[in-house]
């Protein structure tokens, strides 16, 4: 047996099981020695779009993404999607094929550990036939253990090398005693986030991407109806407290109305595995200048990192959480804090987007009729799509409008991935978690730039019979641009772009389609929704162009 021969039956035993990729020479051997060791193949057409399939699926399905690439070109168009992952913590594995040592003229030779390391993610190479397997291993184990992106080089020489008699195998037994004890702070530090959660009177809690990683829901609900605060998350971690009569959705630019006002009003901001943000505090105008703020981390080089905080402690969000419910409970501490009846019956009355009211924005037309407001739009879809969904959303001016105003069930409904803020990731975001989730309508949600961009994936998803929704916020423009730079007066030719039949394109790959510029247009929608949904159905929906999206001013205040 060679080297990659091995090297593939090894990923597959170390949990490998769903694997995505551009097939090249490089990595021809290995990915087709992990099919044969029981490994799913998906194939993407692009290797960006193959890396964030994996980044996606790895965050819907919990487990270790596979991305594998050729070398040299193979990896360097995936380099986008390796570094939104690695800037989201992804447990991902990017498997590439590198150029022998030896090759110093090959064309396909770059220095693939640096480009690893220069967007954040971790080079690792199998060095010999003798260290392959435990080289693997490691790869592996630092992926999952530590939550990185790990770029495993594997050198054209040592793939086709034998590997040695008696080399043992990586076994998942193995693996697992090496991922290490949650982190838990020690008992003064509990002791001393006790005592804040005890005195405060108005307690909000944030949960960002560590908290939804950590599963600590449950024990974050279990804290805050104890202490009485009002749990809210960041955009990433939306869905967390679906559910919760006293939840506030997210904090940051796509809070509504009330919870900005609610968490403006918090004596204590808590922060559990999340960053706090500009995006996520709104630039600091979220949390009054009294209030003392607290944070949550695995990760010591997280605390503070982005504003100043009155206590940080180093540990799992939910282990934290329940240390500190212990704590308060055998204190003999209960309090109703911001939990009355009067923030209940408000959040019922103004908690989602789909209860503020809005006036439509002035009538837009172009040659061939209406355009509809994004916001009628997205409400009259979240009224008809099923309760059980995936929304993966795409970078631009458009994407608050599927992010807040389309309903998650949970904490794995919406896939953002904006860590990077890259347009043209959210059709493979989509297909990597409708892979992941079969069992769940997945909708991508898009403007028209991020869609041409990554078009060539809708025949990846046609060819995989994925039943999902394309939603394509068609403004003819980068619309960010244009509304950051418009008001000044900047010409706009660059980033305005003459119509597209979205549609036609879409039926072009097989996908079902319709065009939609009035409500009624939706009708399309639901008869597909009705039917097998065996192929993805794209929607070109002609959006208004006059306004931006209401976050868009906040988020350029970054800028």
């Amino acid at each position: 047996m060679n080297v990659a021969q091995a090297v593939g039956e090894a990923l597959a035993r170390l949990g490998a099981g769903t694997v995505f990729g551009v097939v090249g020479s490089g990595n021809f051997h290995v990915t087709n020695a992990l099919v044969a060791s029981g490994a799913r193949f998906v194939a993407a057409r692009h290797e960006a779009g193959a890396a964030t399939m994996a980044d996606a699926y790895a965050r819907v399905g919990g487990g270790l993404g596979v991305v594998t690439v050729h070398q040299g070109p193979g990896l360097t168009n995936a380099v986008t999607g390796i570094a939104e992952a690695a800037k989201s913590r992804t447990p991902l594995l990017v498997v590439a094929g590198e150029v022998a040592a030896a090759a110093v003229r090959s064309n396909f030779r770059v220095d693939q550990a640096a480009i690893a390391a220069a967007v954040g993610a971790v080079p690792e190479r199998v060095h010999t036939p003798q260290t392959a397997l435990a080289d693997v291993a490691r790869a592996c184990r630092t992926a999952v253990a530590e939550r990185r992106t790990v770029l495993l080089g594997l050198p054209l020489d040592v793939q086709g090398a034998d590997l040695p008699d008696g080399a043992p195998p990586p076994s998942a037994r193995s693996r697992g005693r090496q991922v290490p004890p949650l982190p838990v702070p020690p008992p003064a530090a509990i002791a001393s986030l006790a005592d804040a959660l005890q005195a405060a009177r108005r307690p909000v809690f944030i949960a960002g991407r560590g908290a939804r990683l950590a599963g600590a829901r449950d024990a974050l609900a279990e804290l805050a109806e104890r202490c009485g605060a009002l749990p809210a998350t960041s955009a990433v971690a939306r869905g967390l407290f679906t559910g919760d009569p006293f939840g506030l959705d997210v904090s940051g630019g796509f809070a509504t109305p009330a919870a900005a006002e609610l968490i403006r009003g918090a004596d204590l901001v808590v922060g559990w595995g999340c960053s706090l943000t500009m995006w996520t505090t709104r630039h600091g105008a979220l949390i009054d200048r009294r209030a003392k703020v607290v944070q949550v981390d695995v990760d010591a080089r997280a605390l503070g990192a982005h504003r100043p905080v009155d206590l940080g402690l180093i540990g799992d969000a939910a282990e934290t959480a329940l240390a500190v419910t212990a704590e308060l409970e055998a204190r003999g501490h209960r309090a109703t804090g911001y939990r009355t009846p009067e923030v209940a019956e408000r959040l019922a009355r103004e908690g989602r987007w789909q209860d503020v009211p809005y006036e439509e924005h002035p009538e837009d037309k172009d040659g061939d009729g209406p355009r509809i407001d994004p916001r009628t739009l997205t409400i009259a879809l979240d009224r008809m799509l099923p309760r059980e969904r995936t929304v993966a959303v795409d970078s631009g001016n458009f994407m608050g409008y599927p992010a807040m105003f389309l309903d998650v069930p949970d904490g794995d409904g919406l896939v953002f991935t904006q860590a990077f803020q890259s347009v043209g990731l959210g059709l493979a975001t989509a297909i990597g978690a409708a892979v992941a989730r079969p069992d769940r309508l997945t909708v991508a949600a898009l403007g028209d730039g991020g869609a041409l961009m990554s078009v060539a994936e809708l025949e990846t998803a046609v060819r995989l019979g994925l039943g999902m929704l394309v939603l394509v916020y068609d403004d003819e423009a980068y619309g960010a641009e244009v509304h950051h730079f418009g008001p000044a007066g900047h010409p706009l030719d660059t980033v305005t772009f003459p119509p597209a039949d979205l549609a036609a394109i879409g039926r072009g790959f097989g996908c079902a389609a319709a065009t939609v510029r009035r409500p009624a247009d939706l009708a399309a929608v639901a008869d597909w929704l009705a039917g097998p949904r065996d192929r993805p159905m794209l929607v070109d929906a002609k959006v208004n162009r006059g306004s931006p999206a209401w976050w868009l001013a906040e988020a350029f205040r970054g800028h």
